[in-house]
């Protein structure tokens, strides 16, 4: 992904926090093999990364996950309630590392990233997404948050399909699409969508491998719909919700069912809502609705613009609830009759916008 250059004047100034030593070191020197980032300071756990937050200043902190005193949740948490600065976690590849990294965007973080293994080519490739992921966090516009009880289930009994019952496949897709401060965005709209949704719902999210499968497990926990992350050959049925894998473009072919394409990136990534989008309104023509949330750059723009003159519906969301009024801004500029609305009444919306209740 191109970015412009930084200026040599205003460096981005980092704060790296990792309870290794070594982590830390190499994460300094990955970050400032590049000209326009500075790392102004350490810190070994979650407790020093606030107070120095505080100190410093920084534009940006990269955040482990698993500390000792204060974990990376818990100091995304407190720095958000005192001092809002765009964060980056830097996780363990596992399925637990994973998972709360997601809580931790939930909380506020803007971006993930796996930590770096130690093996030198590793470092190469983790050291250019991480100076990425950074650069497009420095671009985040924050507020204070309140102190809030992140929910862990979904809320009441889940009035789900049975797992045996049989997918119809769907007359109408709601497509989402996001990218940085996309995870808390979605967990915001996802669940909210209602149970018997007589529509498809297929999540776009820029994200590396690793973390969307978590992502989807998150959500599926949070919401009426069911939710996985999306396999070769699944139907697109009303009453599910599919996420993109990270690193596959997600194509919907006319038999309804999913195509995962590892071809050349789009806008610098992949997956690529533009790509989503293009493929629902060659196959489902005017039956699309579309809802382009935060996030950096111009992905899905194009594809909002192809699904309008099909005669679809196209929601972005506002700048006052966006992380980063990219994605967003650029729809409302393509489009000629999308809607701004901002970020909790986009469910609502999307609902509205498909006819008629499932089963």
């Amino acid at each position: 992904m191109a970015f412009p250059a930084q200026s040599p004047a205003r460096p981005i100034r980092v704060l790296v926090v990792d309870d290794s030593a070594f982590m830390r070191r190499a994460i300094e020197r990955l970050l400032t093999a590049h000209p326009g980032v500075t790392v102004v300071g350490q810190a070994a756990d979650g407790m020093e990364a606030v107070r120095k937050a505080l100190e410093l200043r920084p534009d940006v902190i990269t955040m482990d996950v698993e500390m000792p005193r204060m974990d990376g949740v818990s100091a995304v948490g407190e720095i958000m309630q005192t001092i809002p600065t765009p964060i980056v976690m830097v996780s363990t590849l596992t399925h637990e590392g994973t998972a709360t990294a997601i809580r931790a965007l939930e909380a506020g973080a803007v971006e993930c990233v796996g930590k770096p293994s130690g093996l030198s080519t590793d470092l190469v490739n983790v050291g250019e997404r991480l100076y990425e992921a950074v650069h497009r966090a420095s671009q985040a516009r924050l507020a204070r948050r309140r102190p809030v009880a992140l929910p862990t289930t979904a809320p009441g009994p889940a009035a789900r399909p049975p797992a045996h019952a049989p997918a119809t496949p769907a007359r109408h897709v709601v497509v989402i699409g996001s990218s940085t401060g996309g995870p808390p965005a979605l967990t915001q709209v996802v669940p909210q969508l209602p149970a018997g949704l007589n529509a498809a719902v297929v999540v776009v999210q820029h994200m590396p491998p690793s973390f969307t499968g978590a992502l989807a497990r998150r959500l599926d926990g949070l919401s009426p719909l069911p939710v996985s992350e999306a396999a070769e050959g699944d139907l697109l049925a009303a009453g599910r919700v599919l996420v993109a894998p990270g690193d596959y473009h997600l194509i919907v072919g006319r038999d309804r069912r999913v195509r995962l394409d590892h071809g050349p990136t789009v806008h610098g990534v992949r997956p690529s809502v533009d790509v989503t989008l293009f493929s629902v309104a060659e196959v489902f023509g005017g039956a699309v609705s579309v809802a382009i949330l935060t996030g950096m750059g111009r992905d899905g723009a194009d594809g909002a613009a192809r699904v309008e003159a099909a005669g679809g519906q196209v929601f972005a969301q506002d700048e006052t609830t966006s992380v980063v009024y990219g994605m967003p801004r650029v729809t409302m500029e393509r489009t000629k009759h999308a809607k701004q609305l901002p970020i909790d009444r986009i469910a609502g919306a999307l609902a509205a916008s498909v006819p008629g209740r499932q089963g």
